[in-house]
């Protein structure tokens, strides 16, 4: 079955890796409305999206260094930069905003390998697209990307509505 889609056994465990990175993201976003490394679906995200990336950065399917592999290293920083926001309060205020927002592009990042690929495979004799330049992938991508907007407009929505719920009661606390 592997010949048949043009991966090696390593692909297929990245393409699993980072399956169950991306339903655990989702699944965070549904159970807890945000990702967070302190839950544990965000913890599964977290870890299993540093390893997509990570085993990402060992697949040269097309050539050397390439666009795949720049995006795995920003995986990495982006998800370096949430769990900082998230744990250290690095940004001081924004943090409440970043680290959300950071993990939900590190989600949306999946999409754009698994686009490519799968569509690039898939159907088998006759792909949906020849290569990863195809024009034909910019709508799927394009949709995801749209739902990423959608999704960080969101994500700022409920934190700053989360953040206004408790002024009342910080100011509170500040005069009693």
């Amino acid at each position: 079955m592997l010949e048949l889609l043009d991966i090696t056994a390593f692909g297929a465990l990245h393409t699993a890796i980072a399956i169950v990175g991306a339903l655990a993201g989702f699944t965070a976003l549904v159970l807890h409305r945000e990702i967070r490394v302190a839950s544990r679906s965000g913890a599964v995200f977290f870890w299993f999206t540093i390893g997509a990336a990570v085993t990402g950065l060992f697949i040269f399917r097309r050539d050397g260094f390439g666009a795949p592999h720049v995006l795995s290293v920003l995986t990495l920083v982006v998800l370096a930069l949430g769990w900082f926001a998230e744990r250290r309060r690095a940004l001081g205020g924004l943090s409440a905003y970043a680290a959300p927002l950071l993990y939900v592009t590190a989600l949306f990042f999946h999409f754009i390998p698994a686009f490519v690929e799968t569509l690039t495979r898939l159907p088998l004799g006759a792909p949906y697209a020849a290569g990863p330049e195809d024009p034909r992938l910019f709508g799927p991508i394009g949709s995801a990307f749209v739902a990423y907007l959608v999704a960080v407009a969101w994500q700022a929505w409920r934190v700053r509505g989360a953040a206004r719920r408790l002024a009342p009661s910080l100011r509170a606390q500040r005069e009693g």
